[in-house]
């Protein structure tokens, strides 16, 4: 029988086709844990169309992935530890799961006990996370804290003090892969400028049925936003580990 380019073509594409499908089912299935703040929470209708950008990472994974979104509207580290949401966590962590940690935004708010850490104090619970997560064979990601869109004279001013700091030295000295989200962030929207950059976050018009009188909201984000931003993640997250970028779509 004479090979035609036909031929070889079809047969190619065959062998391509099983060989992704052989991979696909001898990979196993893992989670992807992620726990931090209202920045990255999963949003109660009510809110809409505020949106957290965990809520968007799920469509860039293949169905070897399973995203647990355990992220809570304002919790730090030290509420998140308080009200058992870490334990609940760690109870069904696996081996070769894997940990996104980004909190920040209101470990900053010193002023509210219940939620405020000092600097030591936030080190301290990071490092609780990372080293119970290696405890049970997963793996932790650091992550620091989105920006807020803060411009003053067209200049994106920081709010978040030191504690993307913590987050960037902890990530060197226990050596865990770190995705500077903060970094990220101020270059998007910097680059977007003060009135550009808007449409990331939830700014909403007076007669919304959930903001009859509308919305001005810097910190937290848009459908489009969370989009954007879950992106930028997933886009760091394929460099920085690479039992992750395997399981990308």
């Amino acid at each position: 029988m004479k090979i035609t380019r036909k031929h070889f073509i079809a047969w190619m594409s065959i062998a391509i086709f099983a060989c992704s499908a052989f991979t696909i089912l001898t990979k196993k299935n893992i989670t992807i844990w992620m726990i931090g703040d209202s920045t990255m929470a999963i949003k109660q209708a009510k809110a809409y169309p505020e949106t957290g950008w965990g809520m968007e990472v799920q469509p860039f994974f293949d169905n070897t992935v399973q995203i647990e979104n355990k992220a809570m509207n304002g919790r730090s580290t030290k509420s998140f530890i308080n009200e058992k949401r870490w334990q609940e966590v760690l109870d069904n962590l696996k081996e070769g799961d894997y940990v996104l940690i980004e909190f920040g935004h209101n470990d900053e708010k010193i002023e509210k006990p219940a939620v405020g850490t000092s600097l030591d104090e936030f080190r301290g619970n990071l490092a609780k996370f990372i080293n119970e997560s290696k405890d049970k064979k997963a793996i932790p990601v650091l992550m620091t804290p989105i920006c807020r869109r803060n411009f003053k004279n067209g200049v994106l001013i920081d709010t978040h003090k030191g504690y993307p700091d913590v987050v960037r030295k902890l990530a060197g000295s226990l050596h865990v892969p770190l995705v500077d989200m903060q970094q990220k962030t101020e270059q998007l929207l910097t680059s977007l400028g003060d009135e550009g950059s808007k449409f990331l976050f939830n700014y909403v018009e007076p007669g919304n049925v959930n903001y009859p009188e509308g919305k001005k909201d810097d910190t937290h984000l848009s459908p489009t936003g969370a989009k954007k931003i879950a992106g930028l993640a997933v886009e760091a997250l394929k460099e920085l580990v690479p039992g992750i970028a395997g399981r990308l779509k």
